[in-house]
């Protein structure tokens, strides 16, 4: 039965997400120009484009123009245009003139300093420059660790519109796509609960907020299992992502109203596990997918719980760090401590004297008894003179 009511829920809230946009961009795809002196080297390229190294033995068939500098013009139309640079090369004249040019006419730009020919201790003449539209990384094309780590990130960071499409086609960027995609909804999500945990506080307020977090963080999340199924290159049909992830989204409505108790119970502290468990119920939904793009196979109840335990440790992370930057938060922290008994704090209250002689309390700041006007001054100062170990601690 929760099954069931998972998959009505979720069905009824795609229903209201418009995901035309992102089927005709995945149908669309997008097109990449290699343009270089050595058509060898470019040509490699293409070739690790076209191939995740986490299914090395798939091959994308997605086309890719390779052509050299006398017939750079090919690229004109290209979304992408890498422009890979021997890094032993002196003159790199006809290569900054066409950079710039391409950057001037609004083309995405991507400048790659090959160092295949460079011996090891060797350093490049040609300097890292980053303009508008054009970025510049320094590495070997061949090398697979630097595609994935250096450069598929720093793709991602020039082509953000056209993150579905550069995934589903060129299968190299799948994986650090899909991580950017869950991180980049995770955090959204966490801004977004914190901002609606601090109105539910309010209680004039409190029902709108609610329901609109509720709807919010749902669509959100159906839209991130969307998105990554396009990028790494799965059906195009909705329908069959419920399917596959009814029950983990179905878990996503759990979680939430978990957070939202936490409200309630924990006023204005309460935010701070509202907004981890929005993150971390988000971040499990998207590596749910990307498990089972990477394996083959869903996880395991034994392996979700695994998961969220870390999601909700960085979920944690992630809350404190948003706390942090909203304005006037010094006033929003404190507030419990204003709040708080006198008697949580003993040690910051002034220390009374004890008369010697009538025994009875005085201000600390006295120096004489009030009750019979015996001198307080000596009987303080007495036991430091005769112990020179002696702390006053008034």
């Amino acid at each position: 039965m929760a099954n069931v009511l998972a998959f009505q829920n979720s069905w009824n809230t795609i229903k209201e997400v418009d995901l035309r946009p992102l089927r005709e961009s995945a149908l669309r795809g997008i097109r990449i120009a290699i343009v270089g002196e050595s058509q060898a080297l470019c040509a490699a390229l293409a070739g690790k484009l076209r191939r995740d190294p986490y299914h090395p033995t798939i091959e994308a068939q997605s086309p890719v123009l390779v052509t050299d500098l006398e017939n750079a013009h090919k690229a004109d139309p290209a979304d992408l245009i890498i422009l890979v640079i021997d890094a032993r090369k002196a003159n790199i004249e006809p290569e900054r003139k066409l950079a710039l040019d391409w950057s001037d006419r609004e083309k995405k730009v991507f400048v790659l300093v090959d160092y295949s020919s460079v011996p090891d201790g060797e350093t490049s003449v040609i300097p890292a420059q980053e303009g508008h539209n054009r970025q510049v990384l320094h590495g070997v094309v061949t090398d697979t660790n630097f595609l994935q780590e250096k450069f598929a990130p720093a793709i991602i960071q020039l082509m953000g519109d056209h993150l579905v499409p550069l995934g589903r086609e060129f299968p190299l960027f799948r994986v650090p796509i899909a991580r950017f995609m869950i991180s980049d909804t995770c955090f959204s999500n966490a801004a977004f609960s914190l901002s609606t945990g601090l109105a539910e506080l309010v209680p004039v307020i409190n029902i709108p907020f609610v329901i609109a977090d509720s709807v919010v963080l749902t669509k959100n999340q159906l839209y991130l299992v969307y998105k990554l199924g396009l990028a790494l290159g799965f059906s195009l049909e909705w329908q069959d992502y419920i399917k596959e992830f009814g029950s983990v989204m179905g878990a996503g409505f759990f979680f939430r109203q978990v957070a939202r108790s936490l409200i309630g119970l924990i006023p204005l502290w309460g935010i701070v596990p509202k907004v981890a468990i929005s993150y971390a119920g988000t971040y499990v939904v998207g590596n749910v997918v990307l498990q089972w793009y990477l394996t083959g196979r869903h996880v395991t109840r034994e392996q979700m719980g695994q998961l969220y335990q870390r999601a909700y440790m960085r979920g944690v992370e992630a809350a404190g760090r948003l706390r942090r930057k909203l304005p006037g938060k010094k006033q929003v922290t404190q507030a419990p401590q204003l709040a708080a008994p006198k008697a949580a704090h003993p040690a910051r209250k002034p220390r009374k004297q004890v008369c010697q002689s009538c025994q009875r309390k005085n201000s600390s700041e006295a120096a004489f008894c009030q009750y019979c006007g015996h001198s307080l001054t000596k009987e303080i100062d007495m036991p430091q003179a005769n112990n020179p170990g002696h702390v006053d601690r008034r």
